[in-house]
């Protein structure tokens, strides 16, 4: 079985001054479920090579068992260290695409040609997907074989709008995540702030905050087995 994770490359927090990028939480946690389970994974990036940490991640308050596994893990950052660019990827390689989020996904993967098209290819051609957090975002121009929305009349979570509010980052992101899918016709529903919250429909998953990563990863898995 190989896998796909596709990470963000964009590092600055709007006209903030701040960084960015990718949500540790929501990498590691998936990484390890797919590792566990024998998984060849494959990881890329618009970029290429690094993609940026939000730094707030990494900080005390937000370590968890899986991050702290990544921080010892020699083979996991070179992995991460020298991703492959996006636009070289072949999803027919792979049995299955999860995206971690992260605030960065909301600027490059939810306006990328690249991503865009491997969603619609991946779905079209049975190869599930998953998104986490902030990640759903990157589903924000992607449309369906009938021409329209993917997320309309399909039911997805995402970062919630309370969440969003939460951070105090309702007035800096391009969008809210919770409102892109509710206007591209998307059934939003969400379960308590922070708590893991994930839902599937069809080859569609996607999952609601960082708690959730673990929970869609695994689900991810076995659509993929039952498949098999």
């Amino acid at each position: 079985m190989k896998i796909l994770m596709i990470l963000t490359s964009h590092e600055e927090l709007g006209d903030t001054g701040k960084k960015t990028g990718f949500w540790l939480e929501e990498f590691a946690a998936p990484y390890y479920v797919f590792k566990d389970a024998g998984v060849e994974v494959v990881l890329a990036s618009p970029k290429g090579g690094q993609p940026p940490l939000d730094p707030k991640s990494h900080e005390p308050d937000f370590q968890t068992d899986d991050t702290r596994r990544f921080d010892s893990d020699k083979d996991a950052q070179a992995a991460l260290a020298s991703t492959v660019r996006l636009s070289e990827v072949s999803v027919g390689d792979f049995n299955a695409v999860f995206y971690p989020g992260g605030h960065g996904p909301l600027w490059d993967l939810a306006e990328d040609k690249n991503s865009i098209s491997l969603i619609e290819t991946a779905l079209a051609s049975e190869t599930p997907v998953a998104l986490v957090c902030h990640a759903p975002g990157a589903l924000r121009h992607v449309k369906g074989a009938d021409g329209k929305p993917l997320v309309a009349g399909k039911s997805v979570t995402g970062f919630s709008n309370t969440e969003e509010e939460a951070v105090e980052l309702t007035e800096i992101v391009p969008f809210l995540v919770e409102d892109m899918l509710k206007e591209n016709g998307g059934s939003f529903s969400k379960g308590e702030d922070w708590s893991s919250y994930t839902v599937r429909d069809g080859l569609l998953i996607t999952g609601q905050n960082p708690a959730s990563s673990a929970e869609a990863a695994h689900l991810l898995l076995e659509m993929v087995k039952e498949s098999a």
